[in-house]
């Protein structure tokens, strides 16, 4: 129980959370030119930087966090990649028809909150806290979590 209270529940927590990235990276390298596009498209100078950097941002982040290196720089540069990817590139606000079932803007509408909801996972990574025990988590199901460490039986 030990095993899954300090490390296997936060690595997968962490997997969970980042595992998209070096997919999203890897689509980047095998589609160069329709990602060259995209990246073209936002009103920002510098393309084809703004695009290797998030190639190597989207691999080599969600390693740090897994493995905790640098793990709290790391997630916090790809929150903000997650902002400013939500803010260029799914501007749902332009396309009048968003909420139609065939809208253009419906599918930007929801990629837009997916990235502030991965923004929110990874800026918990940022701000750290104590990780809770599994056991201490099932025993408080309904309970507020913590700030500090729980006591200690």
């Amino acid at each position: 129980m030990m095993l899954l209270n300090l490390w296997l529940i936060p690595f997968l927590a962490r997997l969970c959370l980042v595992v998209m990235f070096p997919f999203s990276g890897y689509d980047k390298i095998a589609h160069w030119d329709e990602a060259m596009d995209q990246a073209r498209s936002a009103p920002l100078p510098g393309a084809h930087a703004m695009l290797v950097a998030a190639i190597m941002l989207e691999i080599g982040a969600p390693f740090c966090i897994i493995f905790d290196w640098h793990d709290r720089l790391a997630a916090f540069l790809l929150a903000g990649f997650c902002v400013i990817t939500a803010i260029l590139y799914h501007p749902f606000w332009k396309f009048p028809d968003f909420w139609s079932k065939d809208g253009a803007g419906r599918s930007h509408f929801w990629d837009f909150l997916k990235n502030f909801g991965l923004t929110g996972g990874l800026l918990l990574v940022v701000i750290g806290g104590f990780p809770l025990p599994a056991q201490y988590a099932a025993s408080h199901p309904l309970g507020d979590m913590p700030y500090t460490a729980p006591p200690q039986p």
